[in-house]
């Protein structure tokens, strides 16, 4: 953290840097170049299919914190076990789908802490995921949602929450109504974050890392925009600039 502020380290610790890269090999090298700058690794499904669980244990044996980001939605026992796997994988966070019911995120819920209580494990934070921040209140309405992308959200993340999860996946737009709802103590993981000037590619309710973290964002999700610049040591440092930007405004709000 060499010339960091104590700021800026903070600001460090909430950038999640997805490994949305097709092979071990590749995400090994971007590990190996970023992990001073940035908080968390995410691995999805693309890389876990590749490398599989082992390559997730690799980094969670260095000390590496990993959100494993699966999405998870089935039946509530399915999701449950599926789960308790992820956490023996040391994971820092993972998630599920907040559409799969009440029920399905209370019993992942419960087996999870029972599990990592019994098995001495640190239990990771699990986050319910609401809309995809690639849909819009048109894509909702096709697959027979009428409520807005910001209602949507809203009811899934209150579900959620009266389901015992940690907090969810929701983007720019609806950070503010979603902690004025469910409190100062709801984790809020928001993807759809571009630094200024980037290229939005198939995200549709975006913002930049600042506007983020000013709103009330605990971790903000940026991936190409750093894995794809000249150089992603120098672009990674700008964005934790932006953030630790964004939480000065944050604090002066307060």
């Amino acid at each position: 953290m060499s010339g960091r502020t104590a700021l800026a380290e903070r600001a460090r610790k909430r950038l999640v840097l997805p490994l949305d890269v097709p092979t071990a090999a590749q995400a090994r090298e971007l590990v190996d170049l970023l992990h001073e700058e940035v908080g968390l690794f995410k691995v999805g499904k693309e890389l876990f299919c590749a490398a599989g669980p082992d390559f997730v244990r690799s980094l969670t044996a260095e000390g590496l914190d990993v959100f494993l980001d699966l999405k998870f939605h089935d039946i509530p026992r399915t999701v449950a076990q599926a789960s308790v796997q992820a956490a023996r994988l040391g994971v820092r966070i993972l998630n599920v789908h907040a559409s799969g019911s009440l029920e399905m995120m209370e019993t992942t819920a419960k087996e999870v802490r029972r599990v990592c209580r019994r098995e001495k494990l640190t239990r990771p934070s699990i986050l319910g995921v609401t809309v995809l921040t690639s849909l819009s209140g048109e894509d909702l309405r096709r697959i027979g949602v009428r409520a807005s992308p910001r209602a949507q959200v809203l009811r899934l993340a209150s579900l959620a929450r009266d389901a015992g999860l940690d907090g969810v996946v929701a983007s720019p737009l609806e950070i503010e109504a979603v902690r004025e709802a469910c409190g100062d103590r709801f984790t809020i993981l928001t993807p759809g974050v571009r630094p200024r000037d980037a290229d939005i590619e198939d995200q549709k309710r975006v913002a930049t890392p600042a506007a983020a973290i000013a709103a009330g964002a605990d971790y903000v999700v940026i991936g190409s925009p750093i894995r794809n610049a000249p150089d992603p040591v120098a672009a990674a440092r700008a964005i934790v600039e932006e953030m630790t930007e964004g939480m000065k405004r944050r604090r002066t709000r307060r």
